[in-house]
């Protein structure tokens, strides 16, 4: 990494850190911050309930959120590379929209279950099992075009198709059910970082970390790909291979947080641009990285803004996404033909 970059990066890694024990100081139920630092270096509080809030909640829910935005910055980052366009994010290829079409035949049309007799799952793992099964089977749909089609945007539109019709399925399926079933699944499509229990963090973080190993293998193709196919294939890049292995990974990365967390808007999509105004650079070896930790950092931001002052509740998560999202993606459009990125 350039040495330029060293400072911004540190104070990056710093803002992280704070971020992330502001989530575990800060919380809609009020604990002393003695007590949460006494929690946290193992010592016991006289209330086991605060315990249970800091280490069962809070920090599940930080790691949670740590790792979501920086999966999701990744994977809009290289979707914007491979299909060079400012507005592709993790849900433009219709991966998230096959998680949602996969909740809402759970929790629609199944009851919250899945299976019969002894083989049953429901509640939380079910929601996660579906939303997992459907992400991954509009991954295969997308995969198996891109390997019939050369034209990215013409993979780009078939993404967009298959969402038109999850879209369709989650419409008739909300049509033909019950007021409280809708409701349950409005509220899991808000997204939240709360429903990842502790004891579900080591498998959530092992699928999130080989994503990000895909990603980081991916640096120098991603790189290639800003100057064209054309002269990537000159490089001597297999085009194919490497978008079948972009597509793989922004997959496997975007349906893991579909599916643990819910839909997560404009996290994705925005924080790339931010990177690159912010380092004047595409270069992915400096890009890449900075943009997976100011995804972490305002993924831990808007966790902290859902939380109402004086223990008046949480918001939903994508109640705050927008509101720092929105005017990113509002400013590059305005602004686009003024904007350049330097190498």
């Amino acid at each position: 990494m350039n040495s330029r970059y060293f400072p911004f990066v540190v104070c990056c890694v710093l803002l992280l850190v704070l971020l992330f024990f502001g989530n575990l100081f800060y919380g809609s139920v009020h604990i002393p911050a003695r007590k949460v630092w006494e929690i946290l270096t193992g010592n016991e509080v006289e209330r086991l309930a605060w315990t249970n809030i800091v280490i069962q909640s809070r920090l599940p829910q930080a790691i949670t959120a740590v790792l979501a935005g920086a999966a999701l910055s990744v994977s809009g980052l290289m979707l914007q590379t491979l299909f060079q366009n400012p507005l592709a994010g993790p849900s433009i290829l219709g991966i998230s929209d096959g998680a949602n079409l996969g909740v809402a035949i759970v929790m629609l049309y199944m009851g919250g279950t899945i299976g019969r007799g002894a083989y049953t799952v429901g509640g939380s793992l079910a929601v996660v099992l579906a939303a997992l099964i459907g992400a991954m089977a509009v991954l295969a749909l997308i995969v198996y075009f891109s390997g019939k089609l050369k034209n990215n945007i013409m993979v780009l539109i078939i993404g967009m198709m298959i969402a038109y019709l999850a879209s369709s399925g989650i419409a008739i399926l909300n049509f033909m059910s019950s007021a409280e079933s809708v409701r349950s699944y409005v509220m899991w499509g808000m997204g939240n970082f709360s429903g990842v229990a502790l004891k579900q963090i080591p498998l959530y973080t092992s699928m999130i970390f080989v994503g990000m190993a895909v990603a980081i293998l991916l640096i120098k193709p991603l790189n290639a790909l800003l100057l064209g196919e054309r002269y990537a294939a000159n490089l001597g890049i297999p085009i194919k291979r490497a978008r079948m292995f972009v597509l793989l990974c922004t997959g496997l990365l975007t349906g893991v947080v579909t599916a643990f967390c819910g839909p997560v808007s404009f996290i994705g999509l925005a924080v790339p641009h931010v990177a690159r105004l912010m380092l004047r650079t595409s270069n992915h070896q400096v890009l890449l990285p900075v943009t997976l930790l100011l995804g972490a950092i305002v993924a831990l931001t808007c966790n902290i803004l859902t939380i109402l002052p004086f223990g008046q509740g949480v918001l939903p998560l994508n109640a705050i996404t927008p509101v720092l999202g929105a005017p990113v993606i509002i400013y590059i459009i305005v602004n686009r033909k003024h904007i350049q990125y330097f190498n």
